[in-house]
């Protein structure tokens, strides 16, 4: 969610009195006091692309502040005075310096919390006191391992892991009985060092005609191109680490996921020594996304554009292609860690196209219960998928009661309650 970007003289003469946001990006090395005269009223705070390492000691005399945004600045540690901030339920430190987190440092009522591309070498022993988390991003740092006490982590839904440095995956974690999206490739134990694709071809720059960028996601910029005389979409990834994770673990993914009707087709890839792409088949006219992103308040729920409706019919056949596509997809051992509608796109024929494998895992290296553990995290995504898409159907009817009733069977805590990808289908 983008905020309106405030400036420190508007702050400083008065003008920002009562707002309940406050986004400063003015190169700065202190934190500004004069944020303290929004005291009463601040809840979202974004000091984001500054030069910041510290907070003050009394920063929680912004007692009603709820959302705190400190990515790209100069941080090393997490300071321990957000653990006094009664009311803070998320916290960003995307892209620190970040090597040292001690324990308690943060208030227990954390629901959010995001620390992707830093230097953490290892989780607080108390981490578990963290207990309402619901949303935790670790990708790109240093973890070797995870505190036993995360398991008591009962609320954690999303889970991001890849590009570190752990040696194995827990059981327990795959246990959490809330868990529907879980990243972990470009560990140790699993990460890709080459290309690996039998039925993929690679293809040189030089042979594609690259036109315009149409597109942008978190792994990669979407250009339109031309290939052997047809257009074609041509995905170039960014640097050597992403939000996600790295770049050749997506490949990987993606061309080990093979062809599927609602996959969007990929015809091969680019290998070149400072450059990774995919080259995909071109969209056709007429897809949009199935949903937006989650909100701040949703968390981890996919949102919709005001007025959206889809018919039970129109639901139930985009239900019934993502569980024919994740089934093909489990059979290949890929998980795909992002299932949502807002990753979707659909016509006006209810048609489905699933792709963006920036979350997704191999599943090949794990053993055979690791295996099914993944099967039903992405079963409870899949209830979760259904149960968004029934918050805007046009009306309720014998279908709409029968996808309830497989989303309430797909959300089981017990992982082992949960239906298979095939009995699914077979519902459906």
């Amino acid at each position: 969610m983008d905020l309106i970007l405030n400036t420190l003289e508007e702050l400083k003469s008065g003008a920002l009195q009562g707002c309940t946001r406050l986004q400063l990006v003015e190169a700065l090395t202190d934190f500004p006091k004069e944020i303290y005269t929004l005291a009463n009223t601040l809840e979202i705070l974004d000091l984001s692309n500054n030069q910041l390492s510290n907070l003050p000691d009394d920063f929680h005399t912004l007692k009603n502040l709820k959302r705190l945004f400190l990515s790209f600045n100069q941080f090393k540690h997490i300071p321990k005075v957000l653990k006094q901030c009664p009311n803070l339920i998320m916290v960003a430190f995307k892209g620190n310096q970040i090597c040292e987190f001690a324990e308690h440092s943060l208030p227990r009522n954390i629901e959010w919390l995001i620390l992707t591309d830093n230097q953490i070498k290892a989780l607080p022993e108390s981490f578990g006191e963290y207990s309402k988390l619901k949303k935790l991003a670790l990708a790109g740092n240093q973890l070797t391992a995870l505190p036993e006490s995360m398991s008591a982590c009962h609320e954690l839904e999303l889970v991001r892991l890849s590009a570190n440095r752990l040696s194995h995956i827990d059981n327990w974690l795959l246990e959490l009985p809330k868990l529907a999206w879980l990243a972990f490739s470009g560990n140790d134990f699993n990460r890709s060092d080459s290309l690996e694709s039998e039925q993929f071809s690679e293809i040189g720059l030089d042979e594609l005609d690259v036109k315009q960028q149409i597109g942008q996601g978190a792994s990669g910029f979407i250009h339109l191109a031309q290939w052997q005389q047809r257009p074609i979409a041509l995905k170039l990834f960014k640097g050597n680490i992403t939000s996600d994770g790295y770049p050749l673990d997506e490949l990987n993914c993606c061309l080990q996921a093979n062809e599927h009707p609602n996959l969007i087709k990929a015809l091969g890839y680019i290998n070149e020594p400072s450059q990774l792409g995919l080259v995909m088949e071109l969209i056709g006219e007429g897809f949009r996304n199935l949903g937006l992103p989650p909100s701040f308040d949703t968390c981890t729920r996919d949102t919709f554009e005001n007025g959206c409706q889809y018919s039970p019919e129109f639901v139930l056949k985009v239900v019934k292609q993502m569980s024919s596509t994740l089934a093909h997809l489990h059979k290949n051992h890929v998980s795909h860690g992002d299932i949502y509608a807002h990753n979707s796109m659909i016509n006006d024929n209810a048609d489905l196209l699933f792709g963006d494998f920036g979350a997704a895992t191999d599943l090949s290296k794990l053993v055979p219960y690791q295996q099914q553990c993944m099967h039903g995290i992405e079963i409870r995504a899949l209830g979760y998928f259904i149960e968004d898409l029934l918050t805007v159907v046009s009306n309720e009817n014998a279908i709409t009661e029968q996808l309830a009733a497989i989303a309430t069977d797909c959300l089981r805590v017990e992982a082992i309650e949960r239906p298979s990808f095939s009995e699914v289908l077979n519902r459906l």
